[in-house]
């Protein structure tokens, strides 16, 4: 009597702090649950229909079953994989604790760190200024978005956004198709003079022209004509028309100059194509409507991934290395070892990590509500933040706030009472 006497007294600070902390607000909040947003009248069930009527709420449910499925999912086998490489790395350790780094920062700071990371501008998030760099490899020609023609210039714009001459001309003629709005430091290197091309003059057999920057810098210039000093358009797509089908194309040379060779007699119009006056790509939408919650999982990743490689990579170092050897002696590759004997026998562990994922995803908060901008909050939003929305930010209905938080509830008290059973079978 006196031994179990002393064994409750020491047993009993962390039971009255348990009561506190998890049997007092679970046993408030099913209670909450049963009432209205103002706490005063009983709605019974009312709050729980509420939850699957309520277009977010059904979202964030959806969200979270993404969530679920997708992200342990990916953590489990990318820790499994780095798990088996790093065994063959030199410098084991130091790879390791480069990826278990990330779970040292917190999920507010990473969130910051990542919504500034995915930033749709690409002087300020890092992966949108990678892509515009790729980008920038492999495009064909240099925009010019914020070109124009004058009015009266010779030059009629089409709905699609291209310019066509206003009259029709023929081989044998020049034609000289100035524009104005683009700033001189704006345009390409090499861009050179354009008078030169624009007073050559063309052969019976080639229509020549030439496009250009129909502004002189002190604003010297003659409107509509080529000045010495007015610089060419380089690398713009310019075709010729003949009744709306276009039968030839070239690109400006750095003077802005082109000709077209080999054109039949008769009447044509020289187009310049909408594409050359689209504006620059500015790289992914990372937080968009569309890819707010892969981008987010993304984050989560690169925080999670280093905590599954390292338990499955002290499962790994626990397998038999007979069963290996004497797979490897019998003339199995390692592709043949590592599908049926490495991955049944790491099976348990593979659960454990997967079924802890399970229950830490449900209840994810911080990155959501950090990475998601407002806009697209609710395309973002999971139980765990449409519960706080709900009650504390901006709905005030504490009622269905509770709900939704007891409904996460009975969602992971399955997976925990897995883990738990899992647990006690490898101790015994």
């Amino acid at each position: 009597m006196r031994a179990r006497t002393i064994a409750l007294l020491f047993v009993l600070p962390a039971l009255l702090l348990l009561g506190a902390l998890v049997v007092y607000p679970v046993v408030f909040s099913v209670g909450r649950s049963l009432f209205d947003a103002s706490g005063t009248r009983f709605v019974g069930g009312g709050n729980y229909a509420e939850v699957f009527r309520d277009p977010a709420t059904l979202k964030a449910v959806r969200n979270t079953a993404v969530w679920v499925v997708v992200a342990p999912t990916l953590l489990t086998g990318l820790g499994l994989i780095l798990a088996v490489l790093v065994e063959k790395v030199r410098w084991a350790t130091a790879f390791k604790l480069l990826l278990f780094m990330p779970m040292a920062v917190s999920f507010l700071a990473a969130g910051i760190t990542f919504r500034l990371a995915y930033d749709e501008d690409p002087d300020k998030g890092v992966l949108n200024a990678a892509a515009v760099s790729v980008h920038g490899l492999f495009r064909d020609a240099p925009s010019y978005p914020t070109a124009r023609a004058r009015d009266g210039q010779g030059l009629t714009r089409a709905e699609d956004g291209a310019y066509r001459t206003s009259e029709n001309v023929s081989p044998g003629d020049t034609v000289t198709l100035g524009l104005v709005g683009v700033l001189p430091e704006d345009l390409p290197a090499g861009a050179a003079p354009a008078h030169g091309a624009a007073s050559r003059e063309a052969a019976p057999d080639e229509l020549r022209g030439v496009v250009y920057l129909d502004f002189t810098p002190g604003g010297t210039g003659e409107r509509g004509k080529v000045d010495r000093n007015e610089s060419g358009l380089p690398e713009m797509t310019v075709e010729a028309v003949r009744d709306g089908r276009t039968v030839a194309s070239t690109t400006t040379g750095t003077d802005g100059s082109f000709r077209f060779t080999g054109l039949d007699d008769g009447p044509y119009a020289v187009r310049l194509p909408g594409s050359n006056f689209a504006p620059p790509y500015d790289g992914v939408s990372w937080l968009g409507p569309a890819l707010v919650t892969p981008a987010i999982i993304g984050a989560y990743l690169w925080i999670w991934t280093g905590f599954a490689m390292v338990l499955i990579g002290a499962g790994l170092s626990a397998l038999p290395r007979d069963a290996l050897e004497a797979a490897r002696i019998d003339g199995a590759n390692e592709w043949q070892i590592f599908r049926r004997i490495t991955v049944p026998l790491l099976a348990p562990v593979l659960t454990v990590v997967f079924v802890t994922l399970v229950i830490n995803v449900m209840k994810v908060f911080d990155l959501v509500y950090v990475i998601a901008p407002g806009p697209v909050q609710e395309d973002a939003t999971v139980l765990a933040t449409q519960m706080w929305l709900v009650s504390f930010g901006g709905g005030n209905d504490q009622g269905l706030g509770s709900a939704l938080g007891v409904l996460l509830l009975l969602l992971v008290v399955p997976a925990m009472v897995f883990n738990v059973r899992r647990f006690r079978r490898s101790q015994r």
